[in-house]
């Protein structure tokens, strides 16, 4: 028998404070000596924190591990490309990067499956269907990370969070985490096609609407 969103939800929730907590504790060894590779390589802070929207499009301070270094245009640090170290581009391959976001799920922020929490700004951009994303607490990985991560456009990877929000059961999750697993192992999809990282997202053109720029 299926379970209904709602209670689906509610056990995954219990699931996020069971396994959060745990791998918080497990993992703190792990978090210790990136915390401590990072401060000696890109300096301080450690931890890069950021306002991200969360159920309902609710503000909260997203928490990961520092991955670039700081602008600095007299350095010609001012593009992610630029700005992107040796050290980030692992962490971020690993995934390393985003563990300190167990103590987003733990409180509640978000879980350990669901739509990846984007920018702000990006709310005002969204069709309605796209920002139903929203309708359930973002995830440390989620069903666009394990079918492209950022290889895909943008279009069908909101597209592929708004189907998981219709059609997620505890089922669906579990099968996204193995995937995870794989998907890191294999190292696939970490930056889109002739990107260091993911492109803005602009908003999605309507049938008939012209290019910006006369493009």
């Amino acid at each position: 028998m299926r379970l209904s969103p709602h209670t689906t939800d509610a056990v995954q929730r219990a699931i996020d404070v069971v396994v959060s907590g745990a791998a918080l504790v497990v993992l703190s060894p792990v978090l210790s000596v990136v915390a401590g590779v990072v401060a000696n390589r890109l300096g301080r802070p450690v931890l890069f924190r950021q306002q991200r929207p969360g159920l309902h499009g609710r503000p909260f301070t997203l928490v990961k591990f520092r991955t670039m270094l700081d602008v600095d245009e007299a350095r010609g640090l001012i593009s992610d490309g630029d700005r992107l170290t040796g050290l980030g581009r692992a962490l971020r391959a690993t995934s390393l990067d985003e563990l300190p976001e167990l103590w987003n799920v733990l409180r509640g922020d978000m879980s350990l499956v669901g739509p990846r929490p984007l920018l702000m700004h990006y709310l005002d951009l969204y069709t309605p269907e796209q920002a139903r994303r929203h309708l359930v607490r973002p995830g440390i990985t989620g069903l666009a990370q394990v079918s492209g991560r950022n290889a895909l456009s943008w279009e069908d990877r909101l597209a592929i969070d708004v189907w998981y929000v219709d059609n997620r059961s505890l089922t669906l999750n579990a099968k996204i985490c193995v995937r995870t697993v794989l998907t890191l192992l294999r190292r696939e999809g970490i930056t889109a096609p002739g990107e260091s990282t993911m492109p803005q997202f602009t908003g999605t053109r309507q049938p008939g609407e012209k290019e910006q720029n006369g493009a």
